[in-house]
């Protein structure tokens, strides 16, 4: 079952499979959004020579830039919370356009990583973008161990800008 307030869901069944919910994110999911956001810089922030709390300062300060870019930014985007069987996973934001599908962030916690789960989304985003005749569009750091997944999927390096890769997929 997907449900959500306002935006079109993705559908699937590899989605299906994996009992994913999406809903729309609220002011009482910022914790969360903030932990999901935390985990993707874990590994980054292990090598830095900082306290346990200015690690935290940092990240508390780039969660909440990055968190009001987006929503400044792409005012008409989907911003989902991923549930699984009743518990918060992840989040999806998308940015559908008139040509395309840009999807502006995606992230599981790290339990929830490497199980497939990233590849049924992006399975069922590239599956509407395929039936709409779209392009589908992300930005993802150079260092990103799921930029492997991005080109098994059939994503292209189309531009580099500062550390990240702008990788597009075309139906």
């Amino acid at each position: 079952m997907v449900y959500l307030s306002e935006m079109p869901v993705l559908s699937g069944e590899e989605l299906t499979r994996h009992c994913l919910i999406f809903r729309d994110t609220t002011d009482g999911d910022l914790p969360f959004l903030y932990q999901v956001y935390a985990s993707t810089r874990a590994e980054e922030l292990a090598i830095v020579p900082w306290s346990e709390s200015e690690k935290k300062a940092f990240l508390e300060f780039q969660f909440n830039a990055q968190h009001t870019f987006y929503q400044n930014q792409f005012k008409n985007a989907a911003f989902w919370v991923i549930e699984q069987e009743g518990v918060s996973i992840g989040r999806l934001y998308l940015d559908r356009r008139a040509d395309e599908i840009c999807i502006i962030d995606i992230a599981l916690l790290p339990e929830f990583r490497d199980r497939g789960i990233g590849t049924a989304l992006l399975t069922a985003i590239l599956a509407e973008a395929r039936t709409k005749q779209q392009s589908t569009t992300i930005h993802v750091e150079y260092n990103n161990r799921a930029l492997n997944l991005y080109r098994r999927l059939g994503f292209k390096q189309i531009a580099a800008n500062g550390v990240y890769y702008l990788m597009e997929w075309t139906a």
